[in-house]
């Protein structure tokens, strides 16, 4: 068997996330395993580096599998290519040693969040982008932001209350771009929880217009407690834009 590793893009708006569910067959991993399985004859297993949600998209999304030999990497990109949607591309195939895997060899992810500002729709990037027209103190947030970083329990920015692993997590990097008519937000890290980008950017935007302080950020790590942090903005808004790998 080899093992191939993909970096694959999808526009996350139709698609009920990366993660195979008994509920749906509207799932990117499931999209792939059925046009690997069909090529291949046998059930095959996608492991991605990591789940993103409902409506989240992805610019450089990582996965690997395995398939019988005398499937070549150029027959692999072009059969995927073919027959996956229109809204799922493969970038680029390589193979890999047989104990690659994809998220436990991932040692950090960069995602992109953005916020359009102006009144006037985006009209052709409004799938990508969410519209928050309230001015915003950018400095503040920025401030904020610099109180999210390093290695914390990010328990209060996890939607998931059952969370049974560890929620420490290291951020090492957020940026705040401002451009005509948007905020561009950006996170590395080595790895984060459910939703919790999301409500970090709610938690920044509350920071921004006043409904927050920027000393509260290490009140609301210390506390843990989810409702103390901002609230979850919208799913379309976020891109998995990189996986990085040593």
């Amino acid at each position: 068997m080899k093992n191939y590793k993909i970096t694959i893009q999808y526009d996350g708006t139709r698609y009920k996330g990366w993660q195979v569910q008994k509920s749906t067959d509207m799932t990117i991993q499931g999209k792939i395993q059925d046009v690997l399985s069909a090529m291949t004859g046998q059930e095959i297993e996608v492991i991605g580096s990591g789940r993103t949600d409902a409506g989240v998209h992805a610019f450089g999304q990582v996965a690997n599998f395995h398939i019988p030999e005398h499937f070549s990497q150029d027959e692999v990109l072009e059969y995927l290519n073919h027959y996956l949607p229109m809204d799922i591309a493969v970038l680029d195939i390589e193979e890999v040693e047989e104990r690659f895997h994809a998220r436990y060899h991932a040692v950090s992810k960069t995602y992109v969040y953005r916020i359009h500002t102006s009144t006037i729709p985006n009209v052709f990037e409004r799938k990508y982008m969410y519209t928050y027209t309230e001015p915003l103190d950018v400095s503040k947030m920025r401030e904020a932001a610099n109180r999210m970083l390093g290695t914390h329990d990010f328990m209060a920015f996890c939607s998931n209350k059952k969370m049974k692993k560890s929620t420490v997590r290291t951020v090492t990097a957020i940026d705040i771009q401002e451009k005509e008519n948007e905020i561009r937000i950006s996170y590395t890290g080595d790895g984060f929880l459910q939703n919790m980008i999301r409500i970090m950017t709610g938690t920044l935007i509350e920071v921004g217009n006043g409904a927050k302080k920027v000393e509260d950020i290490s009140q609301i790590l210390e506390s843990k407690v989810r409702e103390n942090a901002g609230y979850t903005v919208p799913a379309e808004g976020l891109l998995l834009k990189c996986v990085n790998y040593e």
